[in-house]
């Protein structure tokens, strides 16, 4: 019924960001997922208009989110660049583009990404600061990593896989 409603005021307002977002929404939450990509898309080749950039910037990270999963990292990176040409300081882009440089195995670029995620999430993600510890233990910058693990845990002292997926290997890899 409510998606029902969308579609009404969709063909009311053609180019209403709010609406199209809303509807790319109702269609992810149906897992309707190539009916939510194709408002996105209408939303990806509008012009931003600055009244409207929290459903442009959602609107793009959604995309963003929807393309890693089906695996087009190309066009998931142009929407998190989009996203960070209008705000800098979005920790969802910076994370995003992180989690694509991991999936291509890139740790030392995803670590770079993650860096910025948590700086702008001022250090309060536990799944942040878990991928950039990751990402750190991986590029072999284990320094690195266990200050981020210490960080996670004195904030979140009940997130323990930190300890023995990451933690625990950066401390033995500093040892040999």
């Amino acid at each position: 019924a409510a998606l029902n409603r969308l579609v009404e005021l969709a063909n009311d307002d053609r180019d209403g960001v709010p609406i199209l977002l809303a509807m790319a929404t109702a269609f992810t939450i149906l897992k309707q997922t190539p009916k939510a990509r194709n408002q996105l898309k209408r939303v990806a080749k509008m012009t931003y208009n600055a009244e409207e950039a929290d459903d442009f910037e959602k609107s793009w990270l959604l995309l963003s989110d929807i393309h890693i999963q089906g695996g087009k990292f190309d066009l998931a990176q142009e929407m998190c660049k989009k996203c960070l040409k209008y705000n800098k300081s979005c920790a969802k882009a910076w994370e995003g583009m992180g989690q694509i440089m991991e999936r291509e195995q890139s740790y030392r670029d995803a670590s770079d990404h993650y860096e910025m995620a948590w700086k702008f999430e001022a250090e309060a993600s536990p799944s942040v600061g878990y991928r950039l510890a990751f990402n750190y233990l991986k590029a072999k910058r284990f320094v690195e990593a266990i200050d981020v693990c210490h960080k996670v845990l004195t904030a979140f002292p009940n997130y323990p896989k930190i300890k023995k997926d990451i933690l625990e290997k950066a401390r033995a890899s500093i040892k040999l």
